[in-house]
């Protein structure tokens, strides 16, 4: 009964999620194309029984490039489908695996595009990366005998909470989950205190350990770096939302005080927000530049990365690494690929969405946890950034961390093989 109340209330609602993507269109015109995958109606035919990976954007799709690589090398012929629900994270999958992979806009969560979709994909296998739940998806999924795997699953405290005020669609879809894989032991607990029957749970770890850094990576960096200036030193806010880029640049002049051949290096997580961001620092009276339109030359004061694809790159050439979204009550972005680079690596207060990789990277002192009051935090990264075999011990732990973390991945290739009967 409480599917049936859910999908009225969806159905009720499609215009208004319609109307959402054309208006999210006015900044990302991404969002007005390809409109006919999200009604469940296909562009490509892909050979049945194949492996369907949906990452929603683009921390999820990063998060299941490992897996994705891994499976095409040991199963070439079995055709990988990856959906995503945001531009950004068709855009990551097209520059992370171009044509092999085959790649569609998730659709909407009502039955009809359900069986319009699942009759011509013909799936073996469903992974879903991380944790995002829709009612109809698994009821369809169930109907078809085809098995479900929640990978790389994570469930905040906060989440936890908010699943267990919809406990009536909560457990149906715990139920019809074939296979959990957790993170962590922690995050597996609030799944069974959910209700997940406690055979289908394995705690795999996070995929996110196995990211490959790239060759050559630090060359790269370290010419970019010579670019900006290489006597500067180099802040960088990863991932960062409105409200953070903002405070860092009200913040700059009093560090400047203290450090004044700083470079302020923005990256914000959403590219909608580039020209904002930009018109912050100008706002401001601060001298900026955008990586579109070349390097950061001596002036340059703040650097606004408005690009994608390359945040690798350009953490490559930081001297500190800030996390975006953890100051702001957003939950925080993965700390590992600073931490696996080598970097000095500060997260906000507001980090419970990765609560565990933190904590785990702070006991190594490969992180700190810095404030979201200005003073406090000017204070904190100027500790920093005056610092440097501090954050060269810092960068050497996050590496350790990492490499003693990793094997998440084998594993989860050897489930998805077992399910598709490889």
């Amino acid at each position: 009964m409480a599917r049936v109340f859910y999908t009225l209330i969806y159905a009720l609602l499609l215009p208004l999620f319609l109307l959402r993507l054309w208006w999210r269109g006015r900044l990302n015109p991404g969002y007005r194309r390809r409109i006919r995958e999200r009604f469940g109606l296909l562009p490509h035919r892909p050979r049945a029984n194949g492996l369907w990976i949906h990452a929603v954007s683009v921390g999820e799709t990063l998060a299941a490039a490992p897996l994705v690589k891994s499976f095409r090398e040991h199963y070439p012929d079995v055709p990988v489908m990856v959906t995503t629900t945001t531009p950004t994270g068709s855009e990551q999958v097209q520059r992370l695996f171009g044509p092999s992979v085959f790649h569609m806009y998730l659709p909407y969560d009502l039955p009809p595009f359900w069986s319009w979709f699942l009759n011509s994909l013909k799936p073996g296998l469903l992974v879903i990366m991380e944790t995002e739940l829709w009612p109809n998806l698994l009821a369809a999924c169930e109907d078809k005998k085809i098995p479900v795997m929640l990978a790389n699953a994570r469930l905040s405290e906060k989440s936890a909470q908010g699943y267990e005020r919809f406990a009536a669609l909560t457990r149906p879809m715990l139920d019809q989950l074939t296979l959990v894989a957790v993170q962590n032991a922690q995050d597996g607990q609030r799944f069974l205190q959910l209700g997940l029957p406690e055979a289908r749970l394995e705690v795999t770890g996070s995929v996110k350990f196995d990211m490959q850094i790239p060759a050559g990576i630090h060359e790269r960096g370290n010419e970019l770096r010579s670019q900006w200036g290489r006597e500067r030193r180099v802040l960088a806010l990863a991932s960062g939302h409105a409200g953070e880029d903002e405070l860092l640049l009200d913040l700059l002049p009093q560090l400047q005080q203290h450090c004044p051949d700083l470079l302020l290096l923005l990256i914000p997580r959403h590219p909608e927000r580039f020209d904002a961001v930009t018109n912050a620092a100008h706002s401001r009276g601060l001298r900026v530049r955008r990586r579109s339109q070349g390097v950061a030359d001596a002036d340059t004061l703040v650097y606004v990365a408005d690009c994608m694809g390359e945040m690798l790159l350009l953490l490559a050439a930081a001297d500190l690494v800030l996390v975006g979204g953890s100051l702001i009550a957003r939950g925080g972005h993965n700390p590992i690929e600073p931490a696996a680079l080598g970097k000095a690596t500060l997260t906000g207060p507001h980090y419970f969405n990765f609560a565990v990789i933190v904590e785990r990277l702070q006991a190594s002192g490969a992180l700190a946890v810095v404030s979201d009051q200005p003073q406090t935090l000017a204070a904190q990264l100027l500790h920093y950034l005056d610092d440097p075999q501090l954050r060269r011990q810092m960068g050497d732990s996050g590496q350790q961390v990492v490499e003693d973390n990793r094997g998440a991945v084998k594993r989860l290739t050897e489930i998805c093989a077992g399910y598709l009967k490889l």
